[in-house]
């Protein structure tokens, strides 16, 4: 069954429909490719090429999602006005190679890795994506619309501020590095966008936190959200140790690291043997066991990190004085630190891209195209212009009930206002139910419409949804999906999060206190104890990564939960996304049937089809599926 978008890559053509200003932004050939259609400034679709490659992260050229995003706009490629690109590979070689002189010789063997890459396809990048269009499209380069070329950090800091709902923001944007940019501080204002200052490689706090997931044993640019899941089982004994000898962080938030103990900027690891006697033992072999020293070393790193972006909050708040914050780049994902910002930090409103890492450099290179470049005027809204991030493929009855015949499946077709009580039903009695409905997200969090959910009561679900379903990490927690009405009732928060981008205490009458004697058992060990009246997901530190689900932007999801509520007096659900470890986010219904026969959910929701696991025919043996799939 295909997993590739529903048009053939071939929609070059005379577009009959009357001509509108379409930009087609770009992420590609580092990590996270991804492509988005914005016409007129509004953002008409977005998507990852990992969904339909199904490898993730994948960094290649996004041609499925080019496609998609063509085909949902209803147009062809010459109805495409520009290409945008979300940085500059001039800029990002001359960093390279002025690191490569500067740590000379030691950095022989990345430079002979890396340079024929280089000087083969990167630094002719204009005539790559000139002929990767080209070629997906069946024309010549002559038919292929203008490129532009973004900055890394400017496409950043556009795809945090320009669908935020504030007329006036600081905007900061951290991650790994782009060209030279590995922090950058911006001031938006209606359409302008301006930068103020910038951290510069190799001094990066993205870099920093990807040393320590490489040395806990987990994947550089996927494992870091399982480093910080690890933090609260720990102690922070190690801040110390990292602030005396591998950063030195000042009062205003800036920083600097000392390079003796990384290899990242002249090697093909992130840290090195100095780097191993500071914390006294080699690097975490992947998938051996996690020791409570890794989570010791996985609590440091999230409270100097935590420290890092409360200082420079700060410090931006006082030199701009502005009420409101944006935030974008990879450290923008920890919603841990999200979290402490928006309570200890001294801004109003904070506003999070989505898609903050790589992915979302295509909309945010799309939005400077057109308010930079082309200087449109940026409207007035109340609320932000991601539409939930429900921007991806959506298919109708006719092709579900098409997918499903050929696969030989046997269903039940729910009127609307059926569905919520039968699938509330479900859930209720402890089963685990895939929910495939309506657009995919943009992102990396699945927010409703390509989900697995369950009962948030149950003590079992976590450990369940983790061995059974996901075959994952057993530490690894489960967000909740909240009505948004319903949110101050669960939470210590007082406004949406509809992007799963914050984290926030449970209230305290929710809690289960443990005793002393559970308090001594062995970090993952109190998992086994229920730490409130929803367990399956509330982390041992008592808070949760929040969603709440609005009725404006998922109706469906919303009608649920609240079907879910009416049926057991309880608000919320487990929500965690539809894969298995390794595998990107379901995009398809052939995707997701796939995903549901070869793990033990009891239900599928494809729209209004469900399905039951008793129901189905005896899957064809497949021992070796889990190697399609590179573990994360």
């Amino acid at each position: 069954m295909a997993t590739a978008p529903r048009a053939q890559c071939n929609p070059l053509g005379r577009n009959s429909v009357a001509h509108n200003m379409n930009i087609l932004g770009i992420s590609a050939y580092y990590h996270d490719s991804a492509a988005v259609l914005l016409r007129d400034g509004v953002i008409v679709a977005a998507a990852q090429e990992e969904r339909f490659s199904r490898k993730k992260h994948d960094p290649s050229f996004p041609g499925c999602a080019i496609v998609y995003c063509l085909e949902e706009a209803g147009i062809t490629l010459d109805a495409v006005d520009f290409i945008s690109f979300y940085d500059k590979p001039l800029l990002k070689f001359e960093r390279l190679l002025e690191t490569y002189l500067a740590y000379a010789p030691k950095g022989f063997r990345s430079f002979v890795t890396s340079m024929p890459i280089w000087l083969k396809e990167k630094l002719f990048l204009k005539d790559l994506l000139r002929r990767e269009v080209a070629d997906m499209m069946g024309t010549h380069k002559s038919g292929v619309p203008p490129l532009l070329f973004g900055e890394h950090h400017e496409s950043h800091a556009a795809s945090a501020f320009y669908p935020s709902p504030f007329e006036e923001a600081a905007v900061l944007c951290m991650d790994g590095v782009g060209e030279w940019a590995t922090t950058s501080v911006w001031m938006g204002r209606g359409s302008a966008l301006t930068p103020i200052w910038q951290i510069d490689f190799p001094h990066s706090l993205g870099l920093l936190y990807s040393a320590f997931t490489y040395y806990t044993g987990f994947k550089v640019n996927s494992g870091e959200y399982k480093l910080m899941g690890l933090a609260p089982y720990g102690e922070p004994k190690y801040v110390e140790r990292i602030l005396e000898h591998l950063l030195c962080l000042k009062d205003d938030g800036t920083f600097r690291l000392d390079m003796r103990y990384f290899n990242y900027a002249e090697g093909l690891t992130m840290t090195n043997r100095r780097f191993d006697a500071l914390f006294g033992a080699p690097p975490r072999q992947p998938e051996s066991p996690i020791t409570q020293r890794e989570m010791d070393i996985a609590a440091s790193i999230q409270v100097v990190t935590e420290e890092v972006v409360l200082r420079l909050a700060r410090t931006v708040h006082r030199e701009l004085s502005v009420d409101n914050l944006c935030l974008a780049g990879g450290v923008a994902l920890n919603c841990v630190a999200n979290g402490r910002l928006l309570r200890e930090g001294p801004f109003k409103d904070i506003w999070i891209q989505p898609a903050s890492g790589d992915a979302g450099g295509a909309l945010g290179v799309a939005y400077s195209t057109w308010h930079r470049y082309l200087g449109r005027e940026r409207p007035l809204a109340d609320q932000d212009s991601m539409r939930g991030a429900y921007l991806g493929p959506e298919y109708s009855a006719a092709e579900i009930r098409a997918c499903l015949d050929e696969a030989g499946a046997h269903y039940q077709e729910l009127a609307e206002d059926e569905l919520p009580k039968r699938v509330a039903g479900m859930l209720a009695d402890e089963q685990v139910v895939g929910w495939f409905q309506g657009r995919m997200e943009f992102g990396p969090r699945a927010l409703g419409g390509r989900s697995i959910l369950g009962d948030p009561r149950s003590k079992k679900m976590q450990s369940v949804m983790n061995k059974k379903i996901k075959y994952r990490e057993s530490f690894r927690p489960f967000a909740p999906s909240v009505l948004a009405e319903r949110v101050a009732d669960y939470f210590q928060l007082d406004r949406p999060s509809p992007y799963m981008l914050l984290v926030a205490q449970l209230h305290a009458s929710r809690r289960v206190a443990m005793t002393e004697e559970e308090m001594q058992l062995f970090g993952i060990e109190k998992l086994q104890i229920p730490r409130s009246d929803i367990p399956a997901i509330t982390h041992v530190d008592y808070s949760a990564r929040v969603q709440t689900v609005h009725r404006e932007t998922n109706p469906r999801y919303h009608a649920l939960i609240e079907a879910f509520e009416q049926l057991t007096e309880c608000a919320l659900l487990v929500n965690t996304s539809f894969n298995v470890r390794g595998e990107p986010i379901v995009c398809t219904p052939e995707d997701a049937y796939r995903c549901f026969m070869r793990t033990e959910m009891d239900y599928l929701v494809l729209q209004n089809f469900v399905l039951a696991k008793s129901d189905q025919p005896a899957p064809e043996p497949d021992d070796n599926w889990r190697d399609d799939f590179e573990l994360d």
